[in-house]
């Protein structure tokens, strides 16, 4: 996503109690003062050390084995759930991108992956799922530590991970080439190949779901990548590059360095040596990804904001949307890019939903996310906080109201980590920043409509065009009315649900290209079209025949 800067507190310490990071200069997020004693970079030769109990250091996964930055250098991982530092990470350069970007292109040139026959590959994704799945309750483990998201969430969420390498293993093994009708003594077939070298960057929010979705339809079609994950939330990723090596996935075929976007992000966005560039994260850093994509001539594929919508009809039961309101916008405290945060209701109904909707909000359990009661969690990092806090501002002084949550809980317990209450906004207008801009926090709005036309028109009414949801008594009209909304995944009586083979995009600002299903498989290959000459080769300038030329 996007870099910002935020104020570490005054004196704040270092694992080692160290004061020398204090007064309120404001820095990158993850870094420390140079005179931190946990700053200083030292040499690793694995990618997972301990330099106390306390604290891990995470090296970039580079052609099979774990490698320090090329200048030592490395920063801080926080946990969101107590705001301490937790481990540190690789901070990478363009000279640890160029070593990754060579080490996947030899991978390919040499053919050990994409040359290996696509029943061979399918039979080491499958292994490489079984080995996700036995590995599942580790990666939730730290899945929840560095993104805040409770443990019953992660559980749940990552223990679909390996449908995406089966689903994908199987695409490859019944992907056919196709023969044309082409006239003549000819044969035409044309056949899919990989791309070669594939860029991945990818957020935050669902660090290992977000990257089955790339890495799976990549792998499976053959090609070598390299990924870039958050700063924020790097340890998972180079956990699953460990884990595709053990389970059969040749050295240099999956590459991740870690670091900052301006830094790691950028060397990879406009690095010459690489055939496709592939992004999940905000709008405005898609916009810079495809521009550097674009300079180069290269593939690109963005997933990127949203806003969605959740229609109510009139005729929708008001107990069960209101359930579904709840996980549509709550889930992963808002920090999805399909979180349901404008509630379209109809006048008359208004008051009825919120008698129903805001009671299951406030019982919602705000807490340590490694509490299995645990329902809402922290945002991941106090700039997230930071823009909740803001917007519900912004919201108040445009003439909205809080009608519940609003303000950071008053738990001790809580006090060191990044919480907001779960925050339901009333009285809101499409045209209020609350409702146009992507927030990322636990923050919803409820939006009143006249009538059924009103309503698309305010769900249409803005540049964004990735999810929403129609919640109605009756499916076949909710799909009419699905029809009518500009974005590429529309949900009728739920939200958020997702599929390996359901295809995942959006429109206007929300992304170019797709993830899921055949065409995501499709994004990753190239087309090659061979003509097989069968009858006698033309003598093009020894005869005074008319050749065909076409």
């Amino acid at each position: 996503m996007r870099r910002t800067t935020w104020a570490f507190p005054t004196r704040a310490r270092c694992w080692r109690g160290c004061r020398s990071t204090s007064g309120s200069a404001r820095r990158s997020w993850g870094e420390t003062s140079r005179r931190c004693c946990i700053s200083r970079p030292r040499a690793r030769s694995s990618i997972v050390m301990k330099m106390a109990k306390e604290l891990e250091v995470h090296h970039h996964f580079i052609d099979g084995v774990p490698s320090p930055s090329a200048n030592n250098a490395t920063y801080d991982l926080v946990d969101p759930g107590t705001g301490e530092v937790a481990g540190k990470a690789a901070r990478g350069d363009a000279n640890d991108v160029g070593r990754a970007i060579a080490a996947a292109r030899r991978a390919f040139q040499d053919g050990r992956w994409s040359e290996l026959g696509v029943v061979r590959r399918a039979r080491i994704l499958n292994a490489f799922a079984d080995a996700i799945e036995a590995a599942l309750p580790r990666l939730a483990e730290v899945e929840t530590r560095y993104t805040g998201r409770p443990i019953r969430e992660m559980r749940a969420q990552l223990s679909r991970l390996p449908e995406w390498y089966r689903y994908f293993s199987a695409v490859a093994r019944s992907s056919d080439d196709i023969v044309t009708p082409f006239e003549g003594p000819y044969h035409n077939y044309v056949r899919r190949i990989p791309i070669g070298v594939v860029a991945q960057v990818t957020p935050w929010n669902h660090p290992l779901l977000i990257l089955a979705k790339k890495l799976a339809p990549a792998l499976a079609a053959g090609n070598c990548v390299v990924v870039k994950p958050s700063e924020l939330t790097p340890v998972t990723t180079l956990m699953l590059a460990q884990i595709a090596k053990d389970a059969g996935v040749p050295d240099g075929v999956m590459n991740v360095v870690t670091g900052f976007g301006p830094e790691a992000g950028a060397a990879l966005s406009y690095s010459k040596g690489i055939d496709k560039l592939d992004l999940t994260g905000g709008t405005e850093t898609g916009r810079a990804v495809a521009q550097a994509a674009g300079a180069n001539l290269i593939r690109c594929s963005c997933e990127l904001g949203g806003k969605a919508p959740m229609l109510v009809l009139p005729d929708a039961d008001l107990d069960a949307t209101a359930a579904g309101a709840v996980f549509a916008a709550f889930i992963a405290a808002g920090q999805t890019c399909i979180a349901g945060t404008r509630i379209l209701v109809q006048e008359q109904m208004v008051e009825p939903f919120l008698q129903r909707f805001l009671p299951r909000v406030r019982s919602l359990r705000l807490g340590l996310p490694q509490a299995l009661e645990t329902q809402l969690g922290p945002l991941v990092a106090g700039r997230q906080l930071a823009r909740t806090e803001e917007y519900v501002a912004i919201a108040l002084s445009e003439g909205a109201t809080v009608a519940c949550g609003g303000k950071r809980p008053g738990d001790p317990k809580l006090a060191g980590g990044f919480y907001y209450e779960p925050t339901v906004l009333t009285g809101v207008t499409n045209d209020m920043r609350v409702a146009q801009d992507e927030i990322f926090g636990p923050v919803t709005c409820v939006i009143a409509y006249r009538d059924e036309d009103h309503a698309v028109a305010i769900a249409n009414g803005i540049r964004y065009g990735l999810g929403a949801s129609v919640w109605t008594a009756d499916a076949a009209h909710g799909m009419c009315v699905a029809h009518r909304l500009d974005c590429g995944i529309v949900w009728i009586n739920d939200h958020h649900r997702i599929d390996p083979s359901s295809v995942w995009g959006g429109f206007k600002a929300s992304g170019i290209g797709h993830e899921n299903g055949h065409e995501a498989y499709r994004e990753y290959t190239k087309i090659q079209s061979v003509v097989v000459n069968l009858g006698k080769p033309p003598d093009w300038y020894g005869t005074t025949d008319v050749v065909r030329l076409s």
